[in-house]
């Protein structure tokens, strides 16, 4: 999707679809102009979601397995070294460390 001769990504559509929510929301439009900016937010919130399935589809290679059999698999921040993203271990994150804190 290209928007004034553009490349799209998906960060720059995000920007955009909420700053057409904003304009919307504030009101004060003419119904055209209203019309013209709803149109474009459904273009780009089709791209988006697009965008998603891909990267959800390319996940899941990724995890498949041998069989070709997806396999779940827990992810943190952390795994893919995000600093500052971290969430507090719930009581059973803990207790499922000191089972296996055991087990060794």
């Amino acid at each position: 999707m290209n928007t004034k001769g553009k490349e799209m990504n998906f960060e720059k559509a995000l920007a955009e679809l909420e700053q057409i929510v904003s304009q919307l929301e504030k009101g004060g439009l003419a119904l055209n102009e209203s019309l013209a900016l709803f149109e474009k937010g459904i273009k780009l919130t089709r791209f988006l979601r697009a965008e998603l399935d891909k990267a959800e589809k390319k996940i899941e290679i990724l995890l498949k397995d041998e069989k070709g059999q997806l396999q779940p698999h827990d992810f943190s921040p952390e795994d893919f070294g995000a600093p500052g993203l971290e969430e507090e271990a719930t009581e059973d994150e803990n207790e499922e460390e000191a089972e296996e804190e055991e087990d060794r």
